[in-house]
């Protein structure tokens, strides 16, 4: 057989016919009707399916990064030309960290997981994400977090301490307001809902891969975000421990972080940045994994160095952790230690570097076809590339003393961040967009955004080196004449102005090519990966038959192997199962051996429930209406019983026996997975 055995037996690895005479027909009718959504208001909102789920990921971090982009526009404005008056300063913090806030916390991760949900099960050969609820609550989380967070526009109340919030400025004796607090509780929701997302792709990636898709199989895109994945969950606890204990200080008048009092601000620091110089990582590396799909895709070459690609993202999501004082240097810390953090700020360019000279390699070395994916992919390398320089000089202590907190430091942070994932993004969502949709987007539109972006960007934040080396400090409402800082604002808001209207090209043209873009067939692009074996869009199941795999890049794998998973019966019955049961297959971590079928829950309405408690109580803590608090934590612990009644229980049998008794325990110890789980 070939690389892999597609779904419905009608696809061989380059997309033509082929069928397995010992593979059953799948009843395609049943299999639709099962995993389908229920009709209406309800059922939408109930819907749990991965495909849904990643879905409104992306369209709602497409949002906030709409907005997030409109707001750093005002403020541009307000700095193109001297003693501007544009915003009051106070309006200017609030744009600010409103801006800093949604960039941060609401849209770089959000997309990425939201690709992830969406398109990792395609890649892996599932079905769904192991876990559909608590899925589903992670982006009803997310919604409850921005609504808490921008709906503090209605209470004259928009946060306005920094996206970073130090203390002592966020202390209810500095900011007595609800500003900090809408900014504490909101981006608490939203953190909550990344380690649930977290959780939720390290179980798809480690149980739930398709049969033969062993680690070293499994496509790079995976291997970036388990990474990321396992970052999260020890990055994302400490700020949301932190934002916690601001919040009991503001609230309760305890004295974690008041220096009067035997606090220490500091600590508000080391947990942030904790959290902050990972976050880095953890917004790159996602990016670094999409680069590695269209990448060999469009240049029809296998990735160089891939396992020392997989080893540089592992290598770079653990000496990430030893940056955070990075961000720390003019805080008094001792030189020794200082020298210590600038060797790992150092040291986490070889890992980066590696991975870099393999993107140049496939580049250098393959047929080129110049898409617009495949120019948003080289237009990271450039600007990434610019920004790792500036960031190797500002490890330095002594340069870091003399440019911190000046513009050359918002330029470098732009230079990293937007170059090592706004322009992954967009390389990921032209890509998919055909997967998504079966239609393409206008070529043409896809060009005009993406020059204007690149030449908006680059026209944007080069500048601010310059006036970052002339003295301008950033968190900057407004600046005298004669400083020499005037050409430079006027190039770079210019420059913001062309930008923006890049991203609204891409935006316009993905909405009109949702319904009326050219058709496509199903692979347009000729690519490795499992997810364009199937119909575009996918099909509710995704694979009525799962695939079994064989290589790394299975629809490019020419061999003929066989595989010992071919005729095993579990196989031949997943494509007829009993009415209305979503079956899965569990299988094992390393090998990706069938260990278990289980039987995944579908519509639900309960983790939209949760979320709406979990928000009655914290817009009790937040007004200091304790019955609604009280009121809030009552529906949390209804909606959790009920989430947890018999018709959401995960069932298993053994696949070697799919006549078994699905409820049926395994003993411990049992090389099967079985017994019943809630989800």
């Amino acid at each position: 057989m070939s690389g892999v055995s597609t779904a419905r037996g009608d696809g061989d690895a380059s997309g033509g016919p082929a069928h397995e005479p010992w593979l059953h027909e799948a009843d395609t009718a049943l299999l639709d009707r099962t995993w389908d959504q229920k009709p209406g208001v309800l059922g939408w909102l109930g819907q749990c399916n991965h495909k849904t789920v990643g879905l409104r990921f992306i369209v709602t971090s497409l949002f906030m990064f709409l907005v997030a982009g409109a707001l750093a526009l005002v403020m541009r404005a307000q700095l193109t030309v001297p003693e501007a008056n544009v915003t009051t300063p106070e309006v200017y913090n609030q744009l600010f960290t409103m801006h800093g806030t949604l960039m941060m916390f609401m849209f770089v991760v959000p997309m990425f997981e939201g690709m992830a949900i969406y398109f990792l099960p395609l890649q892996l050969g599932a079905r769904d994400m192991p876990l559909p609820r608590i899925n589903a609550f992670g982006f009803w989380a997310y919604v409850g977090g921005a609504l808490l967070l921008l709906s503090s526009i209605f209470f004259g109340a928009v946060p306005d301490g920094g996206w970073y919030a130090y203390v002592p400025l966020t202390t209810a004796e500095f900011s007595p307001g609800l500003n900090l607090d809408f900014w504490l509780l909101g981006v608490t929701f939203v953190e909550i809902s990344a380690i649930v997302a977290s959780i939720e792709i390290l179980v798809l990636i480690f149980r739930s891969r398709a049969p033969g898709m062993t680690l070293a199989r499994m496509p790079i895109f995976a291997w970036a975000n388990l990474v990321t994945a396992g970052m999260i969950l020890a990055a994302f606890p400490p700020l949301v421990a932190a934002s916690l204990l601001l919040e009991v200080e503001r609230k309760l008048g305890t004295a974690f972080f008041d220096a009067f009092r035997g606090g220490d601000p500091l600590l508000w620091q080391h947990l942030f940045w904790w959290f902050g110089h990972p976050e880095v990582y953890i917004q790159l590396l996602p990016g670094l994994g999409i680069l590695a799909t269209v990448i060999p895709t469009m240049t029809r070459r296998r990735l160089p160095l891939r396992w020392l690609v997989v080893g540089s993202f592992i290598a770079i999501g653990i000496v990430s952790f030893a940056l955070w004082v990075h961000h720390m240097y003019a805080t008094g810390i001792p030189t020794q230690a200082l020298q210590f953090f600038g060797a790992a700020s150092f040291m986490i360019t070889i890992p980066t570097a590696v991975i870099i000279f393999a993107y140049v390699g496939a580049v250098w070395t393959g047929h080129v076809r110049w898409t617009v994916p495949m120019l948003h992919a080289v237009a990271f390398l450039v600007v990434f590339i610019l920004g790792g320089i500036t960031g190797v000089m500002v490890a330095v202590v002594a340069f870091n003393w003399q440019i911190h907190d000046t513009y050359f430091v918002v330029a470098h942070f732009h230079y990293v961040l937007f170059g090592g994932s706004v322009f992954p993004i967009f390389a990921g969502l032209y890509y998919w967009f055909p997967k998504l949709t079966g239609r393409q987007p206008s070529r043409a539109a896809g060009l005009w955004s993406f020059w204007l972006m690149f030449i908006g960007f680059n026209v944007t934040f080069m500048p601010q080196h310059i006036v970052g080396f002339l003295g301008m400090t950033r968190r900057l409402w407004t600046y005298e004449q004669g400083l020499g800082w005037t050409i430079w604002n006027i190039i770079s808001s210019a420059g913001s102005g062309l930008l923006g209207l890049g991203v609204l090209i891409s935006v316009v043209s993905f909405a009109t090519a949702w319904k009326g873009g050219r058709p496509v067939s199903d692979d347009p692009w000729g690519a490795p990966s499992l997810e364009w074996s199937l119909p575009s869009p996918p099909p509710n199941e995704n694979f009525a038959h799962l695939p079994i795999v064989t290589d790394a890049e299975p629809r490019w794998d020419a061999g003929s192997r066989p595989h010992p998973y071919e005729v095993t019966a579990w196989y031949q019955q997943m494509g007829s199962p009993p009415e209305q049961q979503r079956e899965a297959v569990v299988t094992t971590v390393v090998e990706a051996e069938p260990q278990a079928i289980v039987i995944l829950p579908g519509h639900s309405l309960w983790p939209l429930w949760l979320t709406g408690a979990i928000l009655v109580g914290l817009v009790g803590v937040l007004f200091d209406v304790y019955w609604l608090a009280l009121l809030g934590l009552a529906g949390i612990a209804v909606s959790l019983v009920a989430w947890l009644l018999p018709d959401s229980l995960v069932d298993a049998r053994d696949p070697d026996d799919p006549g078994s008794d699905p409820g049926r325990s395994r003993p411990p110890g049992d090389d099967h997975a079985g017994g019943r789980g809630a989800s």
